[in-house]
């Protein structure tokens, strides 16, 4: 008598599940809401109500409109100026941290992501109390004599957006860049050495070039990270620290426009996926060199 097949068990069902949690999700809260964005950015808004019919109205008013291209450039230099400066700082904190040796080496490192666990607000709020008109910065120049009253250079305005999102972001390019240096083999700084050329010579010559794919890695991640921030701008942005993101955040709130605000989050997101490609084939071009 031939033997019948065991039903299917809770272990044998459990990879199938996991297969499709993989598909799930994603489908579910990334590219669900992108579809949802694209087709609501074919319709428009007449007096306060939604109309469901096709348009390109929304896409013809963005590349028209004198307002928002300016804006929408202004904003794409402003967050690759912070994706570099981020990279400058965060650079030689990277290095440092790979010349340490032991647990001192990987302490410092999670102390250096701990504000990656604080609010976010809270450390918008933190960096605007020291930029700020009363801020410590502004009462250290006044009690070293440097200026007679406060200035308000580095606060609502785009240089306070600008180095508001700097400092929040830093921690973000440290991990990318100390991991590419870590993976350089140190028998190619010892042969170099061994080759008659100096520290410098080394740094620029075998360090620098073998951490690129992770120092493109931390400026795609910033400034992906920058693009789509609206609450900086926001809170220490001001009137004349008005980004892309502000715009988007208004058509969904006080505009009540959500057709073009929908286009604008397309658009966005467009900049968004073709930075994070740049990127990673700049990596991998660079990567697949060593």
């Amino acid at each position: 008598m031939s033997e019948r097949a065991a039903p299917a068990g809770p272990s044998a069902l459990a990879p199938w599940l996991a297969t499709i949690a993989a598909y799930v999700v994603p489908l579910g809260f990334v590219l669900a809401p992108m579809a949802l964005f694209l087709v609501y950015s074919f319709f428009s808004v007449d007096h306060g109500s939604i109309v469901f019919s096709p348009t390109i109205a929304n896409y013809v008013r963005f590349f028209t409109d004198p307002v928002f291209l300016p804006i929408f450039w202004r904003t794409c230099l402003l967050c690759f100026t912070v994706a570099l400066l981020c990279v400058l700082f965060a650079f030689p904190v990277a290095y440092f941290l790979t010349t340490l040796r032991g647990r001192s080496r990987y302490m410092l490192l999670v102390l250096l992501l701990v504000p990656l666990l604080m609010s976010y607000v809270i450390k918008i709020y933190a960096v605007r109390s020291i930029l700020g008109g009363n801020g410590m910065l502004n009462r250290a120049l006044l009690a070293t004599g440097l200026i007679d009253k406060p200035s308000m250079l580095f606060v609502f305005n785009l240089n306070a957006v600008l180095l508001t999102l700097t400092v929040l972001l830093i921690p973000f390019a440290v991990l990318p860049i100390f991991l590419s240096l870590e993976r350089i083999p140190k028998a190619l700084r010892h042969a170099s050495a061994d080759l008659g050329a100096t520290n410098a010579q080394t740094f620029w010559r075998v360090t620098v070039p073998l951490s690129l794919p992770g120092t493109l890695s931390a400026m795609s991640f910033v400034f992906v990270l920058a693009i789509g921030d609206f609450l900086t701008p926001q809170m220490v942005g001001g009137q004349s620290g008005f980004t892309f993101g502000r715009i988007i955040y208004s058509q969904f709130g006080t505009a009540f426009n959500w057709p073009f605000g929908a286009a604008l989050s397309v658009i966005l997101a467009a900049v968004v996926i073709l930075a994070i490609r740049l990127g990673g084939r700049l990596e991998s071009k660079h990567g697949g060199a060593k």
